[in-house]
């Protein structure tokens, strides 16, 4: 008999490890247990009877180093090679970006010019961070905040403005509770090696380069800044599913875990709504919170770390326009949060992937994002925030901010509660401290998914397929 691993969790992190688990030379018997009606977690895509695609989760997955080349090779042995659709260095989303401050649009700097004279919102030309950062000691803390860690490398301007936008824009978070050691590795490795930041990525450590495709060949040829799927991100979910399904590995949607102990003799059993299932191994791709709540009262020293791995909310507004033009063109803007805390940015989706527009009249598409780690001072408890609040406050933001007078065409609301982990001060001790936990009671359960090692979709696939090869040496 093969060993049974339960999978629990079917966002793309535990879809991704069903998929290496089937991939393997002797695959085990395989259960994916989903809480909700549907796979693919946040990756979640409305697609119109015009052929518009609206992005609830992820709208792009971007194609470089060793995680996103093995993002990319999946999608070949998808099959979904012919429906990818890539945003090359010389498009205008690659090299225009944006960030709305005092009361104005700024393209973010790029190419020498932009460097060497002040382009606002910055008051000295960029250069003087860059020389900053060349003669700075290094840091002697083995962890910092964002906000700490770029004020001391590049000056305060970078830090507040920049940096504080970068934070929302990626985390939905506060630069000031962030962790730079967890959250952008390159820069604090690059310090510890080189002394600065930027001698450390231009002299870099050997990038790995992953199982090299043709997508992945084409991708670095061209430049690609990011690429999205014909039918949208969900279609990368449903593909997975549909590669698993004929491999005999069984999908299980309704099927929330309820609770977690151990047998006897060694093996797990998962308490569900309807029954019990046991399995030799578990690979939770729950979030850390959630994983916590259903954890036996033994694991508690690992609950408590679990628990202290926060989620922020993000409300997700899609607005269409139609006979309208932007005034600016690229892949978006950032709002830092001394402009307004509420509104994290506002991506132009149709300058990215003009494809998901759908058929008909030339429209634009938008997605605004709100609240973040603010969602609770601006719109208060996420689970009660009510959609005309949200859709108003988007549609505000998109008439102050681009110029917009008219009413959208259509408009989608979604309050994604607790979506995106946060990676706080200390946040490496935290994931630390849970490895030598699961070691050292030799527990048959692997942590994968946003909550430990990156929050991108590349970072959740590349989590799965690390655990699966480490679970199967240990299975066999």
């Amino acid at each position: 008999m093969p060993p049974t691993v339960a999978v629990v969790g079917g966002g793309i992190s535990g879809l991704a490890a069903c998929y290496h688990l089937a991939r393997a030379p002797r695959p085990p018997k395989v259960l994916l247990l989903e809480a909700s009606a549907r796979l693919g977690g946040w990756l979640q895509s409305t697609r119109t009877a015009e052929g518009a695609v609206f992005e609830h989760g992820p709208r792009g997955i971007r194609p470089g180093g060793a995680v996103g080349t093995d993002t990319l090779h999946m999608v070949t042995e998808l099959g979904l090679e012919s429906d990818v659709l890539p945003v090359p260095g010389d498009h205008p989303a690659s090299r225009n970006r944006f960030l709305y401050t005092g009361g104005a649009l700024h393209k973010l700097p790029s190419g020498l010019g932009g460097l060497l004279r002040p382009v606002p919102p910055f008051s000295r030309a960029l250069l003087w961070s860059g020389v900053q950062d060349l003669l700075a000691p290094a840091g002697m803390e083995p962890d910092e905040s964002v906000h700490a860690f770029v004020r001391r490398r590049f000056g305060q301007e970078v830090a507040d403005i920049a940096v504080d936008s970068l934070c929302r824009g990626v985390f939905a978070g506060d630069c000031r509770a962030l962790s730079v050691r967890s959250c952008f590795p390159a820069l604090f490795e690059a310090e510890r090696r080189r002394r600065s930041v930027l001698l450390g990525l231009a002299l870099g450590s050997r990038k790995e380069r992953g199982a090299e495709s043709g997508l992945s060949w084409r991708a670095r040829a061209e430049r690609w800044s990011q690429w999205s799927l014909r039918g949208g991100m969900e279609s990368l979910a449903e593909a997975l599913a549909a590669f698993l399904r004929p491999r005999g590995i069984e999908l299980h949607c309704h099927a929330r875990l309820r609770r977690l102990r151990r047998r006897p003799d060694g093996c797990w059993q998962l308490t569900l709504a309807d029954g019990t299932v046991t399995a030799d191994h578990v690979v939770s791709a729950l979030p850390a919170a959630a994983l916590a709540e259903v954890l036996p009262a033994e694991a508690e020293p690992l609950a408590q770390e679990l628990r202290h791995i926060p989620a922020v909310s993000v409300a997700v507004v899609n607005l269409q326009y139609e006979g309208v033009t932007l005034p600016v063109t690229g892949f978006g803007h950032l709002v830092p949060s001394s402009e307004d805390a509420s509104l994290l940015g506002i991506v132009y989706d149709s300058v990215a992937f003009p494809q998901h527009d759908g058929m008909g009249t030339a429209s634009v598409r938008l997605t605004v994002m709100l609240g973040g780690a603010w969602f609770g001072q601006s719109f208060g408890d996420p689970a009660a925030a009510a959609p005309a609040l949200l859709l108003q406050r988007a549609q505000a933001a998109v008439r102050e901010q681009l110029g917009l007078e008219v009413a959208p065409t259509h408009s989608i609301i979604k309050v994604h509660q607790a979506c995106i982990p946060q990676y706080t001060l200390g946040h490496w001790q935290r994931t630390e401290r849970i490895s030598r936990f699961l070691a050292e009671q030799q527990l048959p359960l692997s942590l994968i998914g946003a909550s430990y090692t990156g929050v991108s979709v590349n970072d959740c696939i590349a989590s799965a397929k690390a655990a699966v090869g480490q679970l199967l040496g240990q299975l066999h």
